[in-house]
């Protein structure tokens, strides 16, 4: 009996559960609008977020530890763009700063180990329709920003510059295939990353409650290691979070650069 309660689903942290207005609110136009988990999490990201960026905004002449933690995230965002974009990346700071810092505490907020009053924490970005989005988002400014400052020469982005000529066909092809395909592979990245590690911890902890149930030696063989190993894992996948929000920024800024100066 002890064996079966302690199965572990690790898809089950994935799945998305109506917190309210599920009666109420659907199948509107067709579409089941109920206030998620997912949604619920996305609504605490940006309050935190907000509140971080508020908490530093005091503009102190001694600035204090959170004004401080504030501008050097700002700090290093600007620095990114200058020395992706150059000068022209200043005016892309509040939104690749925006982006970085909501997918680093949407990151970090998946990670929590416990629930607060039944409240489970749920990792948003390890659902492809949203980091879809994000990356849309990303992508679409990058659109609006190469046709609203070069027109129809945005086009010769898909040309590299000394271009034989009976190869621009072929060549433009395949730059435009891969231009296309930049929005998913963004969402993409960030998705798996995110979803792997989940699911490599909840394989781990049941490998813990298991051994565990089996008796000393086992819980000796199995359990112990299994444990020491998602610690580690724990803290990799901290570092996983920075680093999947530093790609995310990184990748936009590189392709707002793209439609900047068409290289």
């Amino acid at each position: 009996m002890a064996a079966e309660q302690a199965k572990v689903d690790p898809m089950k942290q994935f799945q998305l559960e109506p917190l309210f207005g599920s009666e109420n609110w659907k199948d509107v136009a067709g579409f089941d609008i109920a206030f998620t988990n997912s949604a619920l999490w996305m609504a605490i990201t940006v309050v935190l977020l907000w509140a971080f960026v508020a908490g530093g905004m005091k503009r102190e002449l001694v600035p204090g530890r959170w004004q401080m933690a504030v501008e050097t995230f700002t700090g290093f965002i600007d620095d990114m763009l200058e020395a992706n974009v150059g000068k022209e990346g200043r005016k892309y700071v509040s939104y690749i700063f925006s982006l970085f810092m909501f997918i680093l505490f949407a990151n970090l907020l998946g990670l929590l180990p416990i629930g607060v009053v039944g409240l489970h924490p749920f990792t948003f970005t390890s659902h492809f329709t949203v980091t879809g989005v994000l990356a849309v988002l990303s992508f679409s400014i990058v659109l609006i920003v190469g046709f609203w400052k070069h027109g129809i020469k945005f086009f010769t982005l898909f040309v590299p510059h000394g271009t034989p000529v009976p190869m621009v066909l072929p060549i433009a092809l395949i730059e435009f295939f891969s231009f296309m395909i930049r929005p998913f592979s963004l969402a993409l990245r960030l998705f798996v990353a995110m979803m792997a590690g989940h699911v490599l911890l909840k394989v781990l902890s049941s490998f813990v409650i298991d051994g565990l149930n089996a008796g000393a030696m086992t819980s000796v063989i199995v359990a112990v290691p299994s444990f020491a190993l998602m610690i580690a894992i724990s803290a990799l996948e901290i570092l996983v979070a920075g680093i999947q929000a530093y790609v995310f920024a990184l990748l936009t800024s590189l392709y707002i650069n793209d439609a900047e100066h068409l290289h």
